[in-house]
């Protein structure tokens, strides 16, 4: 199957490495254009570079992004008005690892993880609302994790925030429904990828990543890391209007472990 989202236009948040890049990649392989956000500019310039080198110039732009700042986000979305002329698919990708258990987590550690994985998303629904409403049909996806549905007690905050992403995913859907428009809102539940933030845990337990990932595989009934394709490829799913009866959904893409 080929052009599953042709035509559409999607701003991914953290495009710059991991989830982000992954499925910015992936869209445009199936002829989305797409704007790649990120803090790290250099970094997602060289993803739309690749993106542009395999799917053809102007297919792909990067932009410097912090998913914390209000007028930050109104830049993005002005620029994937200038850059594509408008917006039909918003994926909230970026997103931090929140450290320590209810003793150790600090205020500031669980500030920081509701800016970047909470205000973050709550920004780009609101602020990216005007240009999806104006290029319907429009796909909202949030990226949350399996640890949003499924607790841990060793990472308070960072299941309190990807619960929060869930929640709102389903306000947002019930809103442009009750409001008439044909956008829709998803979560998406990831379990352990091989990603950036995979690599944090790593080097925080001070053990070799293969130590880690093993450990990590055996509580997954599917017996393995995930890899960034396997998230990517459902994005696209929810990216296109092969979903188009599915809003205010959570879409568990954990090998099995919420099975259990």
């Amino acid at each position: 199957m080929s052009g599953r989202v042709a035509g559409k236009k999607a701003l991914i948040t953290g495009g710059a490495q991991g989830l982000g890049a992954a499925t910015g990649m992936r869209l445009a392989e199936e002829g989305a254009q797409v704007l790649l956000t990120d803090l790290n500019l250099a970094g997602a310039q060289s993803q739309a570079e690749a993106i542009n080198a395999k799917c053809g110039a102007g297919t792909a732009f990067a932009v410097h992004h912090d998913v914390t700042r209000e007028d930050s986000w109104a830049d993005a979305v002005a620029a994937a008005a200038e850059h594509m002329g408008g917006l039909s698919v918003l994926v909230n990708n970026a997103g931090i690892g929140v450290r320590g258990n209810i003793e150790t987590c600090t205020l500031e550690e669980w500030h920081r993880g509701f800016a970047v994985n909470v205000d973050g998303v709550f920004l780009g629904c609101k602020l990216s609302m005007p240009l999806l409403k104006d290029n319907q049909p429009g796909s909202i996806v949030n990226l949350s994790s399996i640890a949003g549905l499924i607790a841990s007690d060793t990472m308070p905050g960072y299941n309190a925030s990807k619960a929060a992403v869930w929640m709102m995913s389903k306000s947002v859907a019930l809103y442009c429904a009750k409001m008439g428009w044909d956008i829709r809102c998803n979560s998406v539940h990831p379990t352990f990828i091989d990603t950036p933030i995979l690599d944090g845990m790593v080097a925080a337990s001070g053990k070799e990543k293969s130590v880690i990932m093993e450990k990590l595989a055996r509580q997954i009934p599917l017996k393995r890391v995930g890899h960034p394709s396997d998230i990517a490829n459902g994005v696209l799913y929810l990216a296109s209007d092969e979903s188009r009866y599915m809003t205010g959904a959570e879409l568990k893409l954990d090998g099995g472990i919420s099975a259990m």
